[in-house]
């Protein structure tokens, strides 16, 4: 993958190994433009000294770049928070680990997709629900204080969650790019849409009769998603704990077995 080059030196600076990186956000969604910020996620490795007390430092790690007019951010979490996450039906940290725009991996981050493909479940459904909710709740809240008509990118990416979640809940995959997704739904709106972001020369808001329309949409696709929440074959809990512990103490030990051999060393 061909990033520009302050994408790739973005971990260069991070304190910890890493590992994996992704960038995630509007280019993972396909709905990004030239000033979009590079949204790098993933997860760090703690020395083990540092996760043995009472207060643990550094759980999560924030970076915040620019260069050349670039704007990237990082967010990475310790392993054992990631993992932690990734059994309460996070579907974001999902997105990351599976995310084809790969900055940095390990072998570890291969065998982490093999458990991740166990801890997909049903109840995923309702964390696309709750965020496209949430989203679309706060543009409405928009539209009726300001009178303003909505942004369509936003709207995209509220259709984006529903998509996935429903996705999800069909196949039992993580798909995030808009585009693909609308390959197998074959909404007309949405290339449409996505047409009319990419043009400088079309208008970026919806007319008064379009949000009209998108009004019944949005809940039509809501009751898609929780009728394919019904219908699916993926399990109530997720079954990747056990393969998480084993890796996460695997790592561990790699670390407190590399330190001790430095000391010695020294």
């Amino acid at each position: 993958m061909n990033f520009p080059e302050s994408v790739e030196n973005a971990l260069k600076t991070h304190s910890y190994p890493v590992v994996f990186a992704t960038v995630c956000g509007a280019h993972l969604a396909g709905l990004s433009s030239a000033d979009s910020t590079y949204e790098i996620r993933g997860s760090h490795i703690l020395p083990v000294k540092q996760v043995l007390g009472l207060e643990i430092n550094d759980e999560a790690i924030e970076l915040r770049q620019e260069a050349e007019g670039i704007q990237v951010e990082v967010v990475t979490q310790d392993i054992k928070k990631f993992f932690s996450l990734m059994l309460k039906d996070n579907g974001f940290v999902l997105e990351q680990i599976y995310s084809p725009l790969v900055v940095h991996t390990s072998p570890e981050h291969e065998e982490l997709k093999e458990i991740a493909k166990h801890c997909l479940t049903r109840i995923h459904c309702y964390h696309y629900l709750g965020y496209a909710d949430s989203q679309w709740l706060a543009l409405s809240q928009e539209i009726n204080g300001i009178q303003e008509q909505p942004n369509i990118k936003n709207l995209l990416s509220i259709y984006r969650l529903l998509l996935t979640g429903t996705y999800l809940m069909q196949t039992g995959e993580v798909e995030t790019n808009i585009s693909k997704l609308n390959q197998n739904f074959v909404l007309t709106y949405i290339d449409e849409m996505i047409e009319r972001t990419r043009n400088t020369k079309n208008s970026q808001t919806l007319e008064a009769n379009e949000w009209e329309f998108h009004k019944v949409e949005y809940e039509r696709l809501r009751d898609v998603l929780e009728d394919s929440a019904d219908a699916t074959t993926l399990p109530e809990t997720a079954t990747g704990h056990d393969a998480l512990n084993d890796l996460l103490k695997r790592i561990r030990l790699a670390d407190l077995s590399l330190q001790s051999h430095l000391q010695t060393a020294h």
